[in-house]
């Protein structure tokens, strides 16, 4: 999955997960031609921070928030889990604030805080009525630059973190995923959880954490984005007056020179039989679209797998996915089934779709694709924090904003050719990162499986 989301509700005093499976990653979208273009304004600051916005002068809320290019990719074997438990010690309190004042002041404006840590990045965003954002903007530097990180407030939070990771090992998803990242990037950084293994979040140390924050809490790794009510140059006098005193530069550190190197992937497998568990969930790191037999149009879905896997009842479900990330990816298919002894069928036939795909595409699939693509974009750009997250994931993962036009054209110019061309250079006869959990005793060995990417349809 590509990122875990933690999200902290000041207002309700709530602590919640947001996401699960890691699907396409948000991008922007054209709002109908009728519509004035969409303009995203950046400026850099002295110090190198970026102030990105999207105004919108009929927006009466706005949310603004920091994106930081550092998450669990930015740790070592012996720190990983640091940015997450930074994550949960960001709203117990600064040099300014102690954590009641935060809520309070938070509460009255009627506003959201809330925070996530992913493999690439850690952000930090609010949402509230304009005439609070230089409120809400001075919290987030607040946070950011003066949490105290005290001793108690560590050690009550490494057992929250240590019931959130029992949590996570009970979701069956979640452990796919991570299992996924682990097999396709092995040894590598990427390949790592988020919350980190156990024995870390119990020996994480006060000076642990205060280092991350030294070497990746700098202004050349930091956006600062907005959308809404909230116009381009305000924000921009707002970071001038907050931000400024920011380091400008991060130290050239090992883990972060590692960050910064594109892991190779591996062909692999990684295989957790639990025969508790009454399905078989499999994911495979390649793309075929979704499918659940519980919804009633299951028998008449466009795609030529959803007919076979419906006609000879081998699946409960699949889903495709696209885990983006600044510099590689993954990308497959996510199946859970009950019919445990038809597993390797189930596989099979998906496998010789992704193969049929590199010679023999129509129109009519593309287009459909095209279509839903392009829907699917639209609606996860629904409302300001989710413009400000598309703003700020693409700033500080790519250095640039794709405008919502613009990856409507990319998306519109491409044809059959283009997809079955994109097949044969990555899916016909190329390596695949299999994770397994559950009931998998059915799934044939990785050679097998393997073997079925270079088969004619």
């Amino acid at each position: 999955m590509a990122s875990r989301r933690l999200a902290l509700n000041l207002a309700q005093g709530l602590r919640g997960r947001a996401g699960g499976l890691s699907l396409p990653s948000r991008r922007g979208l054209a709002t109908p031609h009728s519509s004035p273009a969409i303009k995203t304004e950046t400026t850099t600051l002295k110090n190198g921070l970026t102030v990105a916005t999207q105004y919108s002068p009929y927006a009466q809320t706005s949310t603004v928030g920091v994106w930081i290019d550092a998450g669990s990719r930015a740790e070592t074997a012996e720190t990983n889990g640091t940015a997450h438990f930074l994550e949960h010690l960001a709203f117990k309190g600064t040099s300014k604030r102690t954590q009641h004042q935060l809520e309070l002041e938070i509460e009255n404006m009627g506003g959201h805080l809330n925070a996530y840590t992913s493999r690439e990045n850690t952000v930090y965003f609010a949402k509230a009525m304009n005439d609070d954002v230089p409120q809400c903007v001075d919290i987030l530097q607040d946070i950011l630059q003066n949490s105290k990180l005290e001793e108690a407030a560590i050690e009550r939070e490494r057992d929250v973190i240590l019931r959130e990771s029992e949590e996570v090992e009970k979701q069956v998803e979640e452990v796919v995923f991570d299992h996924l990242h682990a097999t396709a990037y092995q040894g590598q950084s990427l390949g790592r959880t988020i919350l980190g293994p156990r024995e870390n979040i119990r020996d994480i140390t006060r000076t642990e954490l205060s280092n991350y924050v030294k070497n990746n809490y700098t202004a050349d790794r930091m956006v600062l984005a907005g959308a809404g009510g909230i116009p381009h140059q305000q924000l921009v006098e707002m970071a001038d007056r907050y931000f400024s005193k920011l380091p400008s530069k991060s130290p050239e550190t090992s883990a972060y020179a590692l960050s910064k190197k594109k892991p190779d992937f591996i062909g692999s497998d990684v295989r957790i039989r639990d025969d508790t568990i009454p399905t078989a969930n499999i994911a495979i790191a390649a793309i075929v679209g979704n499918y659940d037999k519980a919804l009633g149009n299951a028998p008449h879905q466009g795609s030529k797998l959803s007919g076979i896997v419906h006609k000879n009842d081998l699946a409960n479900s699949y889903m495709s996915f696209s885990t983006s990330y600044s510099d590689t990816g993954l990308w497959g298919i996510y199946l859970v089934t009950d019919k445990l002894g038809s597993v390797d069928d189930l596989v099979h036939f998906a496998l010789r779709e992704w193969s049929r795909l590199s010679s023999n595409v129509t129109e009519a699939e593309v287009e459909r694709a095209k279509a839903q693509l392009k829907a699917s974009i639209l609606l996860a750009l629904d409302g300001t924090t989710a413009v400000a997250e598309d703003i700020g994931r693409q700033i500080v993962n790519t250095g640039r904003r794709m405008s919502p036009g613009e990856i409507e054209r990319v998306i519109d110019a491409i044809t059959e050719k283009d997809v079955m061309e994109f097949a044969n250079r990555r899916l016909w006869d190329q390596d695949i990162a299999i994770s397994a959990v559950g009931s998998v005793e059915g799934l044939f060995d990785y050679a097998r499986v393997r073997a079925d990417m270079s088969r004619n349809f």
